[in-house]
């Protein structure tokens, strides 16, 4: 319900096209009407100013790739009145969604999160690429280009009124799980991200961790929490297990939690158990050899996603169990992050 004295505004902020402003619009209205959960006090729509790179040009730090406006949903828990001071900021999370686009997932925690006091800003990174989506063909986009939408909508975010610059954080799902794991590479930060601005904590949803990178173990300080299913065999828990392990040796601040029984996108309540044809790596094992050379380690060829070690055919699905307690996990984590009462 919308909290007595608050009234639930929407704002539209400089499109430059009808299609990026119609796909925000789909964002914030479609999700408005089908999501459980408080109503937002205020929707702004924005454009995200960002850039298409390849993964080569992203691992060796170029920022000659293709400039294209994106669009994004700001929901905001709150908005009787302007913040008066820092301490009435309020803090929020990036959302990044995975290769189907914008789904249920990200819709539903948007509202499980405005509950708890937390702004969302949801990234379509799809739409204004002209993609629909990418689970049949990862090769319509790199595997890290939305790390750089990722940062971008952390710059955006910093300079709303609304918004606690300090207390931003970013969460992801499948590949855009990815996004959020891996923009905690310091790396990745001082080559493509906002200067003077950090995410306070990453939270990647069954993310890929197939892959090593150069200096993958230089990471942020802050919390990193990631969430997988146990039988995901579509980006499967194991690599993620060793990744986790390699950060804490080198002391830093990340915990991977399973799930049993759960599959890929089980916190997606619209999604039934089946079988998908999406494109898989997990039979791959990756690493960048040198800035931009990413290998099939196996056989020392380049990785595309015509590599023989692509397959075909995973199990998605919803787990109620697995959802509430992620729920739950997500919740406390960010309640001690933010600190929320």
């Amino acid at each position: 319900m919308r909290a007595k004295g608050q009234q639930s505004v929407m704002h539209v902020s400089g499109y430059r096209s009808g299609r990026v402003l119609w796909a925000a619009m789909v964002i914030a209205l479609g999700a408005a009407s089908v999501a459980r959960g408080r109503e937002s006090a205020r929707i702004e729509l924005h454009v995200l100013e960002t850039m298409t790179l390849s993964d080569e040009q992203f691992l060796t730090g170029s920022t000659e790739g293709t400039r294209v406006s994106i669009s994004a949903a700001l929901r905001l828990p709150k908005a009787d009145v302007l913040p008066r001071t820092d301490a009435d900021r309020q803090p929020a999370m990036v959302l990044m969604h995975g290769s189907g686009g914008i789904q249920a997932t990200e819709d539903r925690w948007a509202r499980e999160l405005n509950d708890i006091g937390i702004a969302t800003l949801t990234v379509d990174s799809f739409t204004g690429r002209g993609i629909l989506y990418t689970a049949a063909d990862q090769s319509q986009l790199g595997n890290l280009a939305t790390i750089v939408d990722a940062y971008r909508a952390l710059e955006l975010l910093a300079k709303n009124p609304f918004i606690d610059s300090k207390r931003i954080g970013v969460m992801g799902f499948s590949r855009g799980g990815r996004a959020a794991l891996y923009a905690s590479l310091k790396r990745f930060q001082q080559m493509h991200g906002p200067r003077g601005l950090e995410f306070a904590t990453y939270v990647p949803f069954y993310a890929a961790c197939y892959a090593k990178y150069i200096d993958d173990e230089a990471v942020s300080d802050k919390p990193i929490r990631l969430f997988h299913g146990s039988v995901d065999d579509y980006t499967p828990v194991a690599p993620c297990r060793n990744y986790v392990e390699r950060l804490r040796r080198a002391g830093k601040d990340v915990r991977l939690v399973e799930y049993p029984d759960a599959y890929h996108s089980f916190d997606n309540p619209l999604s039934q158990l089946r079988k998908s044809n999406s494109q898989t790596a997990r039979r791959c094992s990756l690493e960048e050899k040198a800035p931009g050379r990413v290998i099939n380690v196996q056989d020392g060829m380049l990785f595309t996603w015509n590599h023989p070690c692509v397959e075909r055919g995973v199990m998605v699905g919803y787990n109620p169990r697995a959802h509430a307690e992620s729920i739950k996990a997500v919740s406390n984590l960010l309640r001690t992050v933010f600190k929320l009462p």
